[in-house]
């Protein structure tokens, strides 16, 4: 590497990095108080805040928060735009600004639109803008409209547009996870009949073994290195599978705890680097040697569960009998002995926790990968029971609870009967479109009007020249953000309106978000920091009395967001205590979602093994030809970046091609050379070559710059892009 790279990743550097977002949103006294509010984390998923307190856990555990958090609340509480911005800036200059740019030019603060033809977009009016929104919604027939969401927006928010939307009369209503854990959703669903963790953050207390798969949570989910650093503490192993050896997956400092900050944290017990999209032939070895072992050692397999509380088992073993070492080998770039090693410490664990995230999901295997990951749980009882389980690390901070809303195409069949029951309202019949699927048909001039609540979906989407060109052929595009994103320049429609938003503790009502561990909690809000900018309920309900749509709801009473609340909790099936939230302040676990009894969700009531096939490996045609997957920084969350340096890698751009120095000596490449990158998609030039401990044969790139490289290619059965299977060559420069 050609930049510094800290001894131990986190501690001191994350504090500094903490104090400098600090200072940008006004100082240190004011960031701690924004974040000691009772409202939850506005970063990842693993959830902090709400009423137990600012920085609290649902454990109570303080101080709960990491850079991350810091981030975040840094660009909430930034100024706003100058008041001459989009007359001192047109389109075509905002179209070549960089994410980090518009997201530091500061907040939202009143509606502007940009018509056909026009050079700037230009102030509009609040009432001018329901107008034109409600204008434009009569006059869109339901199924060429399409409505999408971010996981930053509350459960009220996401559960209001979904059913505007289905009262509207469409099914077209998607979110983000689409193009991150649906493979995780479906594949869990597919084999335990749930789609979100099996855990609750206090089984992980007595973890004794984590596989951390296909993530990097110190720079992703920084607060769960706690969590592995605890494990190894007391003992117990942490066994990283990843293409790429992560400096802060080996040592870590957690700035929370005073011995971990002095002095840092071991964190890998073992480092397993197969290839690229190699895993589900590395679980597969792990679970063939496994059954060999249980041969020799009845105890390592819990076979009275396999009896009573699984099917298709029989089907699963022969295949493993008749898969050879050689082949998996092959596929994951891994050995025989280092598997059958690995299967070793899983049969000697008690409780043992297999987390992941999108370098499992993001590939056209994904859900295969999955069913290959629960195989191996199911094999020695590693779910069904307290202290042990599957952790999907979810991204953003409510995108599980947008999906438990129902912000997706089809809603679960006892959601659907509650609506009937409960309000004599029934959903369109007609199959709904996913992300993608509105995006290819926008290609085809099949969408007129698309309503964005946050986000950046030009940014997340693949192969991302089709994706601008799609979506500039949408008649009016409408956008609920609190900062600009390239979205609103390269993927903006004919018309593009864009409505500024209140951030989460800005909200004039208390609002409720879900964490990765089904956990619900309540937040505060509090004083809007942009008096002009609108909280997204307030937004939706006046657009629905706008426009005027029939159904057996009144909009303006569901501007108050006790009222969607009391819908919510008679109609979404798990959330029943969210009827008395508003009185007892009490946050809750959902119901029926950590699998703590061998009862499965299914319909048979039991966990069904997968047959799970390896998938065609790709063969190089030249040593100029490589797997490339798509990864953050440590300075970015999803498509927003915040710094351009990333120092956990120790790298100052993001213009970069990871390699390793095998592959460099093989090209005869050198630090600092410039390359262009080529896939069948597209290409990236100029890019700077950088040594970094990856599997030979396999490159790293920043996302989401890399996504005009990404292909539309998809998983068969979760319909996710393979962000992080991509091949491509390279040309020096």
């Amino acid at each position: 590497m050609t930049d510094f790279v800290p001894k131990t990743p986190g501690g001191w550097g994350a504090i500094g990095f903490s104090l400098k977002m600090a200072n940008r949103a006004g100082g240190l006294f004011p960031m701690m108080k924004a974040l000691m509010s009772k409202n939850s984390c506005k970063s990842c998923a693993l959830g902090m805040g709400g009423q137990k307190g600012g920085m609290t856990d649902e454990k109570r555990m303080f101080p709960a928060v990491c850079n991350k958090s810091f981030m975040a609340q840094a660009s909430d509480m930034q100024g706003g735009l100058p008041k001459d911005f989009f007359t001192a800036h047109s389109v075509a200059q905002l179209e070549t600004w960089d994410p980090r740019q518009l997201e530091l030019s500061g907040r939202l603060t009143e509606p502007v639109i940009h018509e056909d033809g026009a050079s700037h977009y230009r102030r509009i009016s609040w009432e001018e803008a329901f107008d034109r929104v409600a204008s434009e919604l009569k006059a869109c027939p339901a199924d060429r409209a399409f409505f999408y969401s971010s996981g930053r927006s509350s459960n009220e928010a996401a559960f209001l547009l979904q059913i505007f939307a289905r009262i509207f009369g469409t099914n077209n209503v998607n979110n983000c996870s689409y193009f991150c854990h649906q493979a995780s959703g479906v594949g869990l669903a597919q084999t335990l009949g749930t789609s979100t963790a099996t855990v609750q953050l206090e089984d992980l207390d007595k973890t004794d073994l984590i596989f951390l798969i296909g993530a990097n949570p110190a720079s992703n989910h920084p607060r769960f290195m706690k969590t592995l650093m605890q494990i190894r503490r007391r003992g117990g192993k942490v066994i990283v599978v990843n293409p790429a050896r992560e400096p802060g997956l080996l040592k870590f400092s957690v700035p929370s705890d005073p011995l971990s900050l002095l002095f840092g944290s071991d964190i890998a017990t073992d480092y397993l680097q197969p290839h690229i999209g190699g895993d589900l032939a590395l679980f597969k070895g792990i679970a063939k040697a496994v059954l060999e072992l249980g041969a020799e050692n009845a105890s390592a397999m819990e076979q009275s569960f396999i009896n009573d509380h699984t099917e298709n088992y029989d089907a699963f073993k022969n295949d493993l009998e008749g898969s050879s070492w050689e082949e998996l080998e092959t596929a994951s770039g891994l050995s025989r002995e280092q598997m059958e090693a690995t299967a070793r410490h899983y049969v000697d664990g008690k409780n043992v926790v297999f987390a992941w995230a999108m370098g499992i999901t993001h590939h056209l295997h994904g859900v295969n990968t999955i069913h290959s990951i629960v195989n191996l749980a199911l094999m020695r009882q590693m779910t069904g029971r307290p202290h042990a389980g599957l952790l999907p690390l979810r991204g953003h901070s409510n995108v599980q609870g947008v999906g438990s809303m129902g912000f997706v195409p089809q809603l679960k069949s006892a959601f659907m009967d509650n609506l009937q029951q409960n309000y004599g309202f029934s959903p369109p019949a007609q199959t709904g479109m996913d992300t993608l699927a509105c995006i290819e048909a926008a290609a085809k001039g099949g969408i007129d009007f698309a309503w964005n609540l946050g986000g950046n979906l030009y940014g997340s989407a693949p192969d991302s020249q089709f994706a601008r060109a799609a979506l500039s052929k949408i008649n009016f595009s409408l956008y609920m953000n609190t900062t600009l994103n390239q979205g609103h320049f390269l993927g903006r429609g004919k018309t593009t309106l864009i409505l500024p938003i209140r951030a989460r503790d800005e909200e004039p009502a208390p609002t409720t978000q879900e964490s990765m561990f089904s956990f619900v909690r309540l937040s505060d809000g509090g004083l809007n920091r942009h008096p002009q900018a609108k909280s997204e309920i307030e937004i939706i309900s006046a657009i629905g009395q706008k426009t005027n749509l029939p159904g057996p709801v009144s909009w303006k009473d569901l501007g108050d967001v006790k009222n969607i609340r009391s819908m919510i909790g008679s109609v979404v099936p798990g959330f029943e205590k969210m009827l008395e939230i508003d009185q007892s302040k009490s946050e809750f676990h959902i119901s029926g979602r950590s699998l703590h009894t061998p009862q499965f969700p299914t319909q048979s009531g039991k966990a069904r093994f997968q047959v799970c096939n390896l998938p065609g490996l790709k063969k190089k045609n030249s040593t100029l030809e490589f797997n490339l997957m798509t990864v953050r920084s440590e300075g970015q969350f999803n498509t927003v970046v915040y710094e351009n340096h990333d120092n956990y890698r120790g790298i100052n751009s993001r213009d970069v091609v990871m390699i390793s120095l095998e592959d460099m000596e093989i090209l005869q490449l050198k630090e600092g050379d410039r390359v262009t990158v080529t896939s069948a998609t597209g290409r990236l030039e100029n890019q700077r070559i950088v040594s970094f401990p990856i599997k030979t044969g396999n490159l790293m790139m920043y996302y989401p710059e890399t996504n005009v490289l990404i292909s539309r290619e998809i998983d068969a059965s979760s319909r996710t892009p393979a962000f992080k299977s991509v091949r491509v060559s390279l040309t020096k420069v």
